[in-house]
């Protein structure tokens, strides 16, 4: 297999950062895959942030929104995957502060909606638990799954029912 040098890996993470946002982890994995010396992936990386290739802000920001909008994720789970992406705290948090509170809260209300249909339970409160556990599998919080669950089930007291969760 031929040697890749490192202008042409510069030239390939260049196209491959143009084609979708990347985070600097993203494309450190390419280049240690074509087995560039340290040195010269750092070169690559710090070319790349020079030039805006990479901007992990830019890419947290559409991260978030698309894990949000997509895959219907709330900011415990998305947080934790930007964590393990090695996104700076300050830029995580900056991403998660800036999710619309309405438009989050509609997103679970429709997720619990479309899950109680589809969910059996022994009783009410058996389904509204079941339902709790998957908010929290989603990476919602506890505090607003509540307040989502309370809608959903018209009123009930929440804190009597999550009592079981503790």
């Amino acid at each position: 297999m031929k040697e890749i040098t490192e202008p042409e890996m510069l030239h390939r993470a260049a196209a491959y950062c143009s084609a979708a946002e990347r985070c600097i982890q993203d494309v450190q994995k390419k280049i240690d895959a074509a087995g560039l010396p340290p040195d010269a992936s750092e070169r690559i990386i710090a070319r790349l942030l020079k030039e805006r290739f990479i901007d992990e802000s830019r890419y947290t920001r559409f991260f978030v929104n698309d894990k949000l909008r997509f895959n219907k994720w709330g900011r415990v789970k998305i947080g934790y995957e930007l964590y393990k992406k090695n996104i700076p705290s300050p830029i995580r948090e900056e991403s998660l502060a800036a999710i619309d509170e309405g438009e989050y809260c509609s997103i679970l209300l429709d997720l619990l909606k479309s899950k109680k249909k589809s969910t059996k339970g022994k009783d009410e409160r058996d389904l509204f638990n079941k339902l709790l556990r998957f908010a929290a599998g989603r990476g919602f919080e506890s505090r607003i799954t509540l307040n989502c669950l309370s809608q959903l089930f018209k009123g009930i007291d929440c804190e009597d029912y999550a009592d079981d969760m503790e």
